[in-house]
């Protein structure tokens, strides 16, 4: 008898060694069973997405149900005594400690995913348009809120319980899918946070409270400012139970300047700006912090107009060409179509050689506006369609927004549709540009930036930035609107020639030890904007030249993973983000 239970327990312990030392990548797991389970789980979730793309609910459900039903199983089985006991032998216990963890990850992902359905279902199917779909809609978005913090507080409690788990277990796949599973929790994580803070904003700012109205802002990131580009048209945007419309098109013309400041947003921004960012539209947004410009937008609109606004939108013309993905082409009065592929073309470049007169030139912007604007409640029917255009807009800060009521602009500053400078610890490297020349040059601006960090020594570290722009003007003739020198008109420059004052937005905390340009040591000027320290320097740009600017920093040691945010120009930044040596402790 007790060798028979001294030939089982020997087995028991041979079995995830002789697993563990067998299997690699989802084989790497402790026990044929759990493998199997986890992998089945893992194979019913990447056939989720696909379904989930095709839209098709009920296919959602059965492979969403199979992937918790092989997850749960993992659990159970890593659940009980016997392998309790296995995460306290030697060698082997830090592994089958980890893979209980990463079962325990699995059953708490397909779980959440399980309670959510439920309510994906209810939002996608008010798809007609009605009006009674549109209360229905944001009835359900109310109901939604609740659960979905709820499942962001239990996925966080996930994420947590298996970072805590050993990350070193002698068993390299093991680890692997130990960070890629933490990885995935932060994703979804993420995504079902925005959806529940969505889904609380979204009610009350669609006038379902009552009727809103915002200053809407149409960038145009041919001549860069801070949050984007240069408002070129702005209009008001009005809601009331869902419905929305655009009203009062105009161009930066018709919103007057002021004699004084229209808002204080403090003496650092005084000192980096000047009084002018406070009393001009053309320079009411070279901060990258999206509510200074807001605040000053819906401040000079109620001083011309008397008429107070809830808030402030800001649209570029790449997210025009993501909501005409949507809604479909738009055609402007004279017949002429506006697609999703040419939309940029034509506001950014095709427009000023079409139109040098710039009146006509603005009146054609704003039938473009107006077309679009007409056509926009369409998207707001279709909640399916929708949310799939939001997310790259948010994601590359194409859509921006600021609320005047405080608990509304508390959970969009937590958001990428906030356009927060964030005043948070940790390694960051931001870079900024904005226009000096006057021109519209940087439809044509290439951006890169490289983000090296150095190991931590004694709490701090040694990073470097490394900063290229490329203005990539073509060799041909452009209107001088395009390549006019509005900082030195009478000084001869090449024709297509830029100047940009370039800022990179250091960590809280960080130093500047060196910077070069093109390889020669150079100053940089030091300023400060939310806790951050900003340095700056002007670069003059020939056509077809490129410029590389490095910056050397000592920053605190911080084991937060670094934040590289990406200013929302005409093209698109290369970032590359290097980590040498071990990184700081967490």
């Amino acid at each position: 008898m007790h060798a028979r239970r001294r030939r089982r327990l020997v087995a028991g312990s041979l079995l995830p060694v002789l697993v563990l030392a067998s299997y690699g990548g989802w084989s790497a797991y402790v026990g044929l069973s759990v493998r199997d389970h986890l992998q089945a789980t893992r194979d019913a979730l990447l056939h989720l997405r696909a379904v989930m793309s095709a839209r098709d609910l009920d296919r959602m459900a059965v492979t969403l149900a199979d992937a918790h039903r092989h997850a749960a199983e993992a659990r159970r089985l890593t659940g009980g005594p016997d392998w309790a006991l296995l995460t306290h032998l030697p060698v082997m216990g830090d592994g089958a400690t980890t893979v209980r963890g990463l079962a325990e990850s699995a059953a708490e992902i397909t779980g959440v995913l399980t309670g959510l359905q439920g309510i994906g279902r209810s939002i996608l199917m008010a798809d007609s348009g009605s009006a009674d779909d549109v209360h229905r809609l944001l009835d359900g978005l109310r109901a939604a809120a609740p659960v979905l913090h709820g499942a962001t507080a239990r996925l966080s409690r996930a994420r947590d319980r298996l970072a805590a788990t050993p990350a070193h277990t002698r068993v390299t796949s093991v680890d692997e899918t130990r960070g890629k599973v933490l990885d995935e929790l932060d994703r979804l994580r993420g995504w079902v946070g925005g959806a529940a803070t969505a889904a609380e904003l979204i009610p009350p700012m669609l006038g379902g409270d009552g009727p809103r109205r915002y200053f809407l802002a149409f960038q145009t990131n041919a001549e860069s400012r801070g949050t984007g580009g240069l408002v070129g048209a702005f209009g008001i945007l009005s809601a009331d139970q869902g419905r929305i419309r655009v009203t009062r098109l105009a161009t930066d013309n018709d919103l007057s300047s002021s004699a004084r400041p229209v808002t204080d947003h403090g003496p650092a921004f005084r000192a980096r700006y000047g009084d002018g960012a406070a009393r001009l539209l053309s320079v009411s947004n070279l901060s990258p912090h999206f509510p200074y410009a807001a605040r000053t937008w819906t401040a000079l609109w109620e001083r011309q107009t008397g008429r107070r606004l809830d808030g402030a939108i800001a649209i570029d013309p790449v997210g025009l060409s993501y909501m005409l993905g949507l809604i479909g082409p738009v055609t402007l009065p004279g017949g002429e179509r506006v697609t999703t592929s040419n939309v940029v073309d034509l506001t950014e470049r095709a427009a000023y050689d079409r139109y040098p007169d710039p009146v006509r030139r603005k009146r054609f912007l704003i039938a473009i506006a107006t077309a679009v604007g007409e056509a926009l409640p369409k998207s707001f029917a279709g909640p399916s369609h929708l949310l799939p255009v939001l997310k790259p807009m948010l994601d590359e800060r194409r859509i921006q927004i600021w609320s005047r009521h405080d608990a509304e602009q508390r959970s969009l500053s937590a958001t990428t549709a906030g356009g927060v400078l964030p005043r948070l610890p940790g390694p960051y490297a931001g870079l900024v540009v904005n226009n000096s020349a006057g021109g519209k040059l940087d439809y044509y601006l290439n951006r890169s930036l490289e983000y090296t960090l150095g190991p931590c020594r004694d709490g701090r570290r040694e990073t470097r930035v490394r900063i290229r722009l490329t203005n990539d003007v073509p060799r041909v003739a452009l209107p001088s609107y395009v390549t006019g020198r509005l900082d030195s008109p009478r000084r001869p420059h090449a024709a297509g020639s830029n100047l940009l004052w370039v800022s990179l937005y250091a960590g809280l905390g960080a130093e500047l030890t060196g910077a070069r340009l093109d390889g020669r040591p150079v100053p940089a000027i030091k300023e400060a904007e939310r806790s951050h320290p900003v340095y700056s320097t002007l670069m003059e740009l020939a056509p077809g030249q490129s410029r590389t600017w490095e910056l050397d920093l000592v920053e605190p040691g911080s084991g937060a993973s670094p934040v590289v945010p990406v200013q929302p120009l005409a093209r698109p930044q290369v970032t590359r983000i290097a980590q040498d040596g071990h990184g700081c402790p967490p």
